[in-house]
């Protein structure tokens, strides 16, 4: 039987097997849906006509240590490959290595960065051999589910967005070779917003561009850098993601509608970017900065056409209507939403205090200067990636803390165990009381995401990352504590001795209270408002995510599948204030709104 012939770009228009074909695509990312929930979503997304799901690869789950490979459950990417192919869905691969996506470090892991000469996204050698053994592990897994080998795979991209990043000329050729001698043999693309285009792209690779809005000119560039080739916009960004103490973005949906509908009508292809955003689960959210660090909330409902629970929205309905005169046979009917229940209020019923949860951390580190969390001797040698780290000093002086800027990204600062003020990415001075005698300092730093895109790749270290000065004196002989929240953390805190709450809570520290489900659990959300004030919630040892009273996101999403029926463990980490009731409610709560018609802000990536 000869070879299947796969995605061409040889002409004005794609082709499949040799016959015209147009990409109507969407991105959903499996790591950000419970795996319960995947066959749901995909249908959902077949229902609207769409042919083709994209999927980034996030590096820093599948090798969370070096050389501890996870691609089981949760990050089984073959599984879900098959199901889009059982769904009757292509698949557009975007294994990196690095991937953007809001998300830590752009997928790359901080394990990283204890090279203190580590060049992300070049030919440092120091990079790229962590991308040949990670390349290793992921690529002969993929490989296989090719088109030319019976798969679902049409096309594989390379790397994403180099043209806002080109650091180093050699390196997409790099990246393109290590996917090929791997056997990839599938149409190849680049990534790109119009800016990058030129020097994102790679010799034998499509270029695609990025955007949301249709500027003058924009297709017609794209179409003259490739002539007789076909136009695909790579990401055409429904919505918009958010950040921490800005307005909830938005696009209006017949605007979006009527910028896909003007692209289809010129002959170009498309893929959604998000289709269905889904959920930032854990501490994977990241950040911008340009010129501003800004941190992104855990939601990533990117308002979609599916929301971060997917529910149809107005978008799907629309999108739905107008791709339907684009598909030979009539569209399957979307499956019934899902539903949700607001369970009964949960009054927190015993807490410890963080000071007293120490213990169950791994031996703290003795260090003469400040470390920061990447470079602690924690987890077999590669440090600690994420959460939270407690660096202990003694003082014998009040006066004036300057945190030089050395700060990442947000530490709560205590005296003897009081709390005295915050020092962050904006504040960094505070006055602390003036006692002649030796009191314990202690900085609880908390790594609030890092940055996924941009020139700031490179200096993404948290916790201290520098000198810190009391009256301008470097400050000195810190205990260290990785308070960084993983599983095997979260069980031998079990063993403490929990406070009732007729104790007085002591803050920052650990709440817990107990949701009674009865028969099959549902969806809900998770809202912490009165008596809360910021931290991360834990239910059943699954870490939603982080609240936050600046918003704009008010309630963390809880799929079902993290439940179970009868009694399910809620464990509330507060930093500030000493807990109220986990109250539970069945809509998202996303605060103000902004249309990203009128920010600038989305035209800068």
């Amino acid at each position: 039987m000869s070879e299947r012939e796969g995605l061409k770009a040889n002409s004005g228009q794609f082709t499949l097997q040799d016959v015209p074909f147009r990409i109507l695509g969407g991105s959903i990312h499996y790591f950000r849906v419970p795996r319960a929930y995947w066959r749901d979503r995909l249908l959902k997304m077949r229902a609207c006509g769409i042919n083709t799901v994209s999927t980034y690869v996030p590096w820093n789950l599948h090798e969370p240590e070096r050389g501890l490979f996870l691609f089981k459950g949760q990050l089984d990417i073959e599984s879900y490959i098959n199901l889009a192919s059982e769904l009757g869905l292509w698949v557009i691969l975007r294994p990196g290595p690095y991937i953007c996506a809001e998300w830590d470090l752009g997928g790359l892991p901080s394990w990283l960065l204890r090279d203190k000469d580590m060049r992300l996204r070049t030919t440092y050698s120091g990079f790229t051999n962590a991308v040949e053994t990670y390349f290793d592990k992921l690529i002969p897994k993929v490989a296989q589910l090719q088109f030319s080998r019976g798969g679902p795979i049409i096309a594989f991209q390379v790397e994403n967005e180099y043209g806002s990043y080109s650091k180093d000329k050699h390196y997409m050729t790099f990246i393109k070779e290590a996917l090929l001698s791997r056997g990839i043999s599938e149409l190849l693309l680049t990534s790109d917003n119009r800016e990058g285009l030129k020097c994102g792209g790679v010799e034998g690779a499509l270029r695609t561009i990025n955007l949301q809005k249709l500027s003058y000119g924009t297709m017609q560039y794209l179409a003259n850098m490739q002539p007789e080739q076909p136009l695909l916009v790579m990401e055409y960004w429904s919505g918009w993601f958010d950040v921490w103490g800005e307005p909830h973005h938005v696009f209006q949906a017949k605007e979006m509608v009527n910028v896909v509908r003007e692209l289809l009508e010129h002959g170009a292809s498309i893929n959604l970017y998000m289709f269905h955003g889904g959920t930032s689960f854990g501490f994977m959210s990241g950040a911008v900065d340009f010129g501003t660090y800004k941190p992104q909330i855990s939601s990533y409902d990117y308002d979609a056409p599916l929301s971060e629970c997917g529910d149809y929205t107005a978008k799907y309905h629309l999108l739905r209507n107008l791709l339907k005169i684009y598909q030979k046979e009539k569209l399957p009917e979307p499956p019934l939403p899902q539903s949700r229940k607001a369970y009964e209020t949960v009054p927190v019923s015993h807490h410890i205090p963080l000071w007293e949860s120490l213990q169950f951390t791994e031996t703290p580190f003795k260090s003469l200067d400040p470390i920061n969390m990447e470079s602690l001797p924690v987890h077999k040698g590669n440090g600690q990636s994420y959460g939270y780290t407690l660096y202990e000093t003694t003082i014998t002086t009040g006066g004036t803390l300057n945190s030089r800027n050395n700060i990442r990204d947000r530490a709560l600062v205590f005296v003897n165990m009081q709390f005295v003020g915050v020092l962050d990415y904006r504040s960094q001075e505070l006055t602390l009381p003036e006692r002649k005698v030796e009191q314990t300092l202690s900085l609880l730093v908390e790594n609030l995401g890092r940055v996924n895109y941009g020139d700031a790749l490179d200096y993404q270290r948290k916790g201290l990352v520098g000198d810190i000065a009391l009256n301008h004196i470097p400050v000195k002989g810190f205990t260290v504590y990785s308070l960084d929240m993983t599983p095997s953390f979260l069980d031998r805190l079990k063993t403490g001795k929990w406070k009732t709450v007729s104790e007085i809570p002591t803050c920052p520290g650990f709440f817990q209270g107990n949701l009674t489900v009865h028969g099959h659990a549902r969806d809900t959300f998770v809202k912490l408002l009165q008596g809360w004030n910021k931290g991360v919630v834990f239910v059943n040892g699954h870490l939603l995510g982080r609240y936050w009273f600046i918003g704009p996101q008010h309630v963390l999403y809880l799929p079902a599948p993290f439940l179970k029926s009868g009694n399910n463990q809620v464990t509330v980490f507060e930093e500030q204030i000493a807990g109220g009731q986990i109250q539970f409610t069945t809509s998202p709560e996303y605060g103000r709104t902004l249309n990203v018609s009128s920010h600038p802000f989305c035209n800068l990536i």
